[in-house]
């Protein structure tokens, strides 16, 4: 079956040891067609949704396949709040069964599925009541979930502009100060995910975690806006500030459209940031309209790729113009930073991503401080692919290379020691 794209609502090991490997690009974005009818959009939705869940891909790894299937026989139509309907019923059915279960690993298991169940739920955008109420159910879900981890999840609120910045802090047990990395969250995968793919990796490094929404997603306190980046700082703030941190080793991290927020980070905090990590995040090639008009119809986002991104800049159907016109300026380029010193930055990518331009990874290599790459030949966005999936991108490529430059040095020993 040929899937339309427009069914949606209407709308250090590395791989062989090379730290850089690449393949010609090829061009696998399809311009969107018209609307299928209704039917053909029902079925078009199930068919991919479950070839999806099947094959645990992205964005519904993890959730019971069967669960996926009862959800998608009982849908009746694409509307928004029917399919926000549909997932909140799965997840209540699991959050049910979490108070109720005697053993701790039922418990935590129905709380995930919980959990990812009111997430898809609010999937990709909170654009409707019943996405934001499947959103709000998907964070209480999570909470109960992130307590019963091997790594249990505090729930930080940080003080900002009368507001609070909501994070999901991690420490591992060890004594001592530990090193730090900040996880943000991208356009659709919220800091619960920073939690969920990778920061498991990170503590067994020794390695604290604390995972947050980039600006204009989930609790964020501040929308997308040039100069968002302050947020961020103002979590490096609070971590230096902490007695079981070391100031002097707090690393970023970020994949997709979080990992525009890491880059800008490495370079607007360089002399407080020992590492930033950019798994396909979007630098300047993204934010022109040639690109954003091309990647929208592309086969590698599930559904309402080009309506997620609107709302995260506080755009709604029909501005198109105002949008492509307001992500612009958020380019490194048009702001100046490109070639400016940043901290060292390990840039990932596939190859073949579709949905932000591989360019914006040899931007970053050509400009300013020299960096590390890592690209996949035939990975797509943030370079997975059917060999190298999310977390083994992160277990086999991120944390050795994160390790590395957190490494206590003999300095920041002698001060450790001395405190």
């Amino acid at each position: 079956m040929t899937r339309s794209r427009n069914y949606y609502f209407a709308e250090l090991p590395l791989v062989g040891a090379i730290l850089l490997a690449v393949a010609g690009c090829t061009d696998t974005q399809t311009a969107q067609p018209a609307s299928p009818p209704p039917a053909q959009a029902l079925a078009e939705l199930r068919a991919d949704v479950q070839t999806r869940a099947d094959r645990q891909a992205y964005p519904i790894g993890g959730i019971d396949r069967e669960d996926v299937r009862k959800v998608l026989a009982s849908l009746k139509s694409i509307d928004r709040d029917e399919w926000a309907a549909a997932w909140t019923a799965m997840g209540d059915h699991h959050a049910t069964a979490a108070r109720v279960a005697k053993d701790r690993t039922a418990r935590r298991e129905n709380w995930r599925q919980a959990w990812l169940d009111y997430m898809f739920g609010a999937w990709p955008a909170q654009t409707t009541d019943g996405k934001r109420a499947a959103y709000k159910k998907s964070i209480a879900a999570f909470e109960a979930y992130g307590k019963l981890l091997e790594f249990p999840v505090e729930v930080v609120r940080i003080p900002f502009e009368g507001k609070v910045i909501t994070g999901y802090l991690q420490v591992p047990p060890s004594a001592g100060r530990k090193p730090a990395v900040i996880s943000i969250g991208g356009l659709d995968e919220y800091k619960e995910y920073g939690v969920e793919h990778g920061s498991a990796y990170f503590l067994k490094a020794g390695i604290a975690s604390l995972s947050l929404d980039m600006p204009g997603t989930g609790e964020a306190p501040v929308p997308m806006e040039v100069g968002a980046e302050r947020m961020i700082s103002k979590a490096i703030d609070y971590l230096q500030a902490r007695h079981d941190i070391d100031r002097r080793r707090i690393a970023v991290n970020g994949a997709s459209a979080g990992g525009y927020w890491s880059a800008l980070t490495g370079y607007v905090e360089r002399e407080r940031v020992k590492a930033a990590i950019v798994r396909g995040g979007p630098i300047d090639e993204y934010f022109q309209p040639g690109w954003q008009r091309k990647s929208w119809g592309t086969s590698e986002y599930l559904f309402g790729l080009k309506e997620a991104r609107m709302a995260v800049y506080g755009f709604k159907a029909g501005e198109d113009d105002k949008f492509l016109a307001a992500m612009q300026p958020f380019s490194l380029r048009a702001r100046g930073i490109l070639d400016k010193p940043s901290a060292p930055m390990l840039v990932i990518n596939g190859e073949k991503d579709t949905q932000v331009p591989i360019a914006d990874l040899y931007v970053l290599l050509r400009t300013g401080t020299a960096k590390t790459a890592w690209v996949n030949p035939t990975g797509g966005h943030t370079g997975r692919s059917a060999e190298w999936g999310e977390e083994k991108i992160t277990q086999n490529v991120v944390v050795p290379w994160l390790a590395s430059m957190l490494a206590p040095t003999r300095a920041t020993a002698s001060v450790a020691a001395a405190k």
